[in-house]
Formats: structure tokens, sequence, C-alpha cells
């Protein structure tokens, strides 16, 4: 339920910085989703992991976001 909460801050930070930011949405439910979310240590949802562009991980948020806290770390 809380990625539905979400999803709008997401969305107007991925129109915002289209062509800068590249958003994965993954559904947990699926085979594929919980595999994906086992390699990367992901147990909570939602979880957004944010990384640079050499796939470095910058950090991680879980539960609500911050759209200011995401826009400053894009700055």
């Amino acid at each position: 339920m809380g990625c539905v909460l979400v999803e709008p801050v997401v969305n107007r930070l991925e129109n915002e910085w289209a062509g800068q930011l590249m958003v994965l949405k993954v559904d947990v439910n699926s085979d594929a989703g919980r595999e994906l979310t086992d390699e990367m240590g992901s147990a909570a949802t939602p979880t957004f992991i944010f990384y640079d562009a050499s796939g470095v991980e910058l950090w991680r948020q879980i539960g609500s976001l911050d759209a200011d806290k995401v826009r400053a770390s894009l700055n």
C-alpha cells in the first residue's frame, strides 16, 4: 500500500528529471521482483535505492519519500 501512496511523488520527480533520472518500478509479488529485491537486500516496501551514473549506491530510503531530499541529492 505504501508504494501506491508515494507513486505521485515518484511520478513527479521522474517528470521533473526526465532524461537525467531513471526510475525502475519492481513488482515484488512476481518471481523476478522477489529475486531482484533479494539481490538488492530490500525487505520492505516501498524501498528507494539511488545510484550514481557509475552504478554506485548513494543512499536508500525505506518508506515515504521526501521529494526535496531527492532533488537536493540530484543537484
